[in-house]
């Protein structure tokens, strides 16, 4: 998502948020976007501009999280509908819980009325699959944890996911993939209600980059790797990794395996799940991102030393793959400071 277009007039009011918990949701699921929703009281300039949170869950006990740490909850479900709570943004936590809380009819229930008082709703990982429980997803993109992205789409057909984004926002829904995306859709958030220098300043606060676009991929070409029980593949993939600038088609990778190209491209896409060419292009892409994020090279040098051979080829790649171009990448991914700069800036 381009921050550009997120930007809008700085509200001035306090804005409520209802986070929602449950047993066996995830402890970072909940406390990161509450911890990136609290760094704007730190830096906007109304005294007025914060959000103000509560934690709610089926009663007021302790909620234990995966984690085995408990998190102690404001209102329970009853007492915010006979209260009334006020709701601009319900946010729904992902975690091991999900399962038995797409059983929990109260839960369910809350999450229909509060989705009908608040000005958006998000999800955070597997609280993606509560909000397709409840149908608020029905007819719109959506994405979570890459594990559950295909659970999510065989169980609830209408919704279109994205198994790839970090987050996706359609309308006023807005779904993020596993743990610390959450952060980066809340930053979003930030961004959208206090404009780009906040969300900056909080971003450094955080110690996090500024920011992973939503289309950005969850998946890495080190992750792919992971994956792969083959030691023929592992060792050609570990080749692609460490010299992307090297000729990488399918005649010089088969060499590398031992193998006719035929028998290679077969047995490399069986154990990864793609094409030697994609998978080449995907750790290019993955070296050329650490070199915008860490060096002074010039993009012209990083196409050549990534094997992209010039900066139009990359600057495809990365609009492909990332929804932005080679330099935008470099202005808002590479850090600006350290967290002690921060009272300076």
């Amino acid at each position: 998502m381009n921050s550009k277009q997120t930007i809008c007039a700085p509200k001035v009011a306090p804005i409520d948020v209802a986070m929602v918990a449950y047993p066996d949701a995830h402890i970072l699921d909940v406390a990161g976007p509450i911890e990136v929703l609290s760094g704007v009281e730190l830096f906007a300039p109304e005294s007025d501009a914060r959000y103000r949170t509560k934690l709610l869950a089926g009663d007021t006990g302790p909620v234990r999280t995966t984690s085995g740490l408990t998190l102690q909850p404001d209102l329970s479900f009853q007492d915010a509908r006979h209260s009334d709570l006020p709701i601009d943004t319900l946010i729904i936590s992902g975690g091991h819980g999900t399962s038995a809380a797409l059983k929990d009819d109260d839960l369910l229930a809350f999450v229909v009325w509060a989705a009908q008082k608040a000005r958006r709703v998000v999800s955070i990982c597997t609280g993606a699959m509560i909000l397709a429980e409840t149908g608020l997803l029905d007819g719109r993109r959506a994405t979570t944890h890459w594990w559950w992205a295909p659970i999510l789409a065989r169980r609830y057909p209408s919704v279109t996911v994205e198994p790839d984004s970090i987050f996706v926002n359609d309308g006023r829904i807005w779904t993020s993939a596993g743990v610390t995306s959450g952060m980066d859709l809340t930053l979003a958030l930030v961004e959208a209600d206090f404009g780009h220098d906040v969300a900056l300043q909080v971003a450094r606060y955080n110690v996090m980059y500024m920011m992973r676009p939503g289309g950005q991929s969850q998946f890495s070409a080190n992750l792919i790797a992971q994956n792969s029980d083959d030691p023929i593949i592992s060792r050609v993939l570990a080749h692609v990794q460490a010299n992307p600038g090297a000729d990488l088609g399918v005649p010089a990778l088969a060499e590398i395996a031992l193998m006719s190209d035929r028998s290679f491209a077969r047995k490399f896409k069986d154990a990864i799940g793609m094409t030697p060419a994609s998978y080449v292009e995907l750790a290019r892409l993955q070296a050329a991102r650490i070199q915008l994020e860490r060096t002074d090279a010039l993009i012209d040098q990083i196409a050549l030393d990534t094997g992209f051979g010039n900066p139009e080829r990359m600057r495809r790649v990365f609009q492909r793959h990332l929804g932005i171009a080679a330099s935008d990448y470099r202005d808002r991914f590479r850090p600006h400071g350290s967290i002690a700069q921060i009272d300076s800036s």
